[in-house]
């Protein structure tokens, strides 16, 4: 910095030490706000539920029906419910002599011994590792006696089975800082400082922040002329926790729970950074909090091939539903979009 000064170096120094120290000031305004977000806090919060739904567990069980195919939806490397090859008015009645065959995607017969997709005693068909090429029309051929007296009656139920995926959610925040001159290389130090405090008090959510934007903007004040401003655009999203050498699967570590509680961090380290401004008497670091200035939106997305449609899903509103034939999703996106050339369930191009 001496080289670059104007004026003795003495002066040069002097101005370089200046600076320096306020953006100390400000550095050790973000450490003494992110401890005092760490303490803990006698205030409760209410914790969001889940906002896709699973049905993954043993004790869900689907029938079919003899008038429209049933949807059934299947998380992606998930044990699936048990698929009934009955009605709900068959379920509980007495069948003498059933039969059951199940055909899958394109007419393949389901067999017995297939390691994916088991067929039970009762007929049941049960994925253990559900996976996007299992998606598709499956057919279940049933035959019985309702008495030993009566002939034999055979039903045709079909499913329609998708695979489906958690959205991939994220915070989006906004904030404003009062800066150094937008030139001033003391601006990207703060940056990169700040991005790496939140990291760290996000760190035992398995939450990662992200950088989106960061834009130094002359800004007029009204009554007070022209000051310089940051403008910061961050994400906070949830990393995968079912991998890695300790996974996680404890109710508390599903993505929406742990991202609620990164935003009550987040908004915590921000007003306290105003708290700890506000008790000051001595002069305010050159870079500093704008108070009333941060922002955040809720930002829902479906891996490419996946989307959500709630007409067609009814069932599943929020969940991430595998493309149909006749649609596809090329990028992060929230819908399918139509491609009449598309065959296959997940397209992630329309050729």
């Amino acid at each position: 910095m001496e080289a670059l000064a104007l004026g003795p170096a003495r002066r040069g120094r002097r101005r370089t030490r200046a600076a320096g120290s306020l953006l100390s000031q400000a550095a050790i305004l973000l450490f003494i706000s992110a401890f005092l977000v760490r303490v803990p806090s006698s205030v409760g919060h209410l914790v969001r539920l889940p906002r896709g739904f699973r049905l993954t567990k043993d004790s869900v069980k689907i029938v079919g029906s003899t008038s429209f195919p049933v949807k059934v939806y299947v998380m992606l490397h998930q044990k699936s419910p048990h698929v009934l090859c009955v009605t709900q008015r068959l379920r509980n009645a007495e069948l003498i002599d059933p039969s059951f065959q199940w055909h899958g995607p394109k007419g393949k017969i389901v067999s017995v011994e297939n390691r994916t997709a088991q067929i039970t005693s009762t007929g049941s068909l049960v994925f253990q590792n559900f996976e996007e090429s299992m998606s598709g029309i499956y057919t279940c051929f049933l035959e019985y006696k309702p008495t030993v007296e009566e002939i034999v009656k055979r039903l045709q139920l079909k499913y329609a089975i998708y695979a489906y995926r958690e959205p991939h959610y994220y915070y989006q925040f906004t904030a404003r800082y009062h800066a150094a001159p937008c030139n001033s290389i003391y601006n990207i130090s703060f940056e990169k400082k700040l991005i790496q405090i939140l990291s760290k008090l996000l760190l035992d959510l398995s939450c990662e922040i992200s950088l989106l934007k960061s834009e130094c903007h002359h800004v007029k004040m009204q009554r007070a002329g022209l000051q310089n401003e940051l403008f910061f655009t961050f994400s906070v999203s949830s990393l995968d926790t079912e991998k890695g050498p300790k996974p996680c699967t404890d109710h508390n570590c599903e993505p929406s729970k742990r991202l609620f509680k990164a935003k009550n961090l987040i908004e915590r380290f921000f007003n306290q950074q105003v708290k700890i401004l506000g008790r000051r008497a001595e002069q305010l670091p050159v870079i500093y909090y704008i108070e009333g200035t941060l922002q955040m939106v809720w930002i829902n997305r479906c891996f490419p091939g996946y989307g959500m449609n709630v007409q067609k899903h009814p069932k599943c509103p929020e969940c991430c539903v595998i493309c149909s034939p006749g649609s596809y999703n090329p990028r992060d996106g929230i819908h399918c979009l139509q491609c009449n050339s598309s065959l296959v369930y997940g397209a992630k191009t329309c050729l």
